[in-house]
């Protein structure tokens, strides 16, 4: 087994994009990367199943350049994410992550995701073997609880759990999953958030690193949190509003302030367009990541139009993204607040 990498990037502070099935793939990675060369990304949730039996390279290829990336996987089979780490690790991804925190129908059905909450024996028993196999750090994405579970007693106890089976790291979406009833996007909205609890949790263990996710929208509000935590977490608003990663090294790693360079940008995703459609993919394959962009611009409507039809039809090529860049007047700014 290859040695632990000795730099990393769980180094505080760390901003994160999060893990979010079927929209952060290779490609939506590789256009959040041209917008923050910083930027902790994930993977959309592999199952450990489909990476031991499915195809391989189509479940885990990714650009050099999407470094630092994190591989999130699904599973409640000790021996099956063992053997899935084992096969990951020729992949160099830089974290192992374990899924305990999405509430899906199809995710419950597996005996994994948010509903392991009620059972963190096996949790901590998974963490245990993945962490004796993985080259990289291995951390868990949960949440604060599950359905009628009161959360200032589970998860305490959940944390102490992973601590002692040695997990590197741990995010902790700040909501209780309603595994009936709700859909996973009313759980992103409706259970009430608590952020004064994953602080504690964090205060209870000063030397694990603990990153916080859910219902923060701001690069202001990232920034508020990280002098609790040792890392922020994005989802949905950075991925409707990803203008706002463009502020992300400076903001929180604190790079020099420098304009952003739109036509680099643009040409960039012009050329991976150009190299996926000749290896038989459609432009919508990416542009269907970049509609967030822009939001607040002059002539964002128009570039999000052109992205949302033009590029789904047949043959449509990089010129297409082109034609999307040159409505905005990028020089003017956000003519709004985003």
């Amino acid at each position: 087994m290859t040695e632990k990498k000795e730099k990393s990037h769980l180094s505080s502070p760390v901003f994160a994009v999060a893990p979010m099935i079927d929209w952060t793939d290779t490609h939506c990675r590789r256009f959040h990367r041209l917008l923050s060369g910083h930027a902790l990304l994930y993977t959309e949730m592999v199952v450990a199943d489909a990476i031991i039996h499915g195809k391989r390279n189509k479940l885990l290829d990714f650009h050099e350049s999407e470094h630092p990336l994190a591989l999130q996987l699904g599973g409640s089979d000790p021996v099956k994410l063992v053997e899935a780490v084992r096969i990951a690790s020729d992949w160099g991804y830089d974290e192992i992550n374990l899924n305990v925190g999405c509430p899906s129908d199809r995710v419950q059905a597996g005996t994994f995701g948010a509903c392991l909450m009620r059972e963190p024996q096996t949790v901590e028993a998974c963490v245990t073997a993945m962490k004796k196999v993985s080259p990289v750090q291995v951390t868990v994405k949960c949440r604060i609880g599950v359905d009628e579970q009161e959360p200032e007693a589970v998860l305490p106890d959940f944390i102490d759990r992973m601590v002692g089976a040695g997990v590197d790291g741990i995010w902790i979406h700040a909501r209780k999953a309603w595994l009936q009833g709700l859909s996973p996007k009313e759980n992103r909205e409706i259970p009430p958030l608590d952020y004064p609890l994953v602080h504690r949790m964090k205060a209870r263990h000063p030397k694990v690193f603990m990153g916080i996710n859910g219902g923060i929208t701001t690069l202001e509000e990232a920034k508020a949190h990280l002098a609790v935590m040792d890392g922020v977490m994005l989802g949905r608003a950075a991925y409707h509003n990803a203008t706002l990663l463009t502020g992300v090294d400076h903001a929180i790693y604190g790079d020099p302030a420098e304009a952003v360079d739109w036509s680099t940008i643009c040409q960039a995703m012009m050329e991976h367009a150009a190299r996926h459609i000749a290896d038989g993919g459609r432009l919508v394959h990416l542009t269907r990541h970049m509609v967030g962009l822009f939001q607040g611009f002059a002539g964002a409507r128009r570039f999000r139009q052109i992205l949302s039809a033009d590029a789904t039809r047949p043959g449509a090529g990089p010129e297409i993204i082109a034609a999307a860049f040159a409505e905005v007047d990028v020089a003017a700014g956000p003519v709004r607040a985003a």
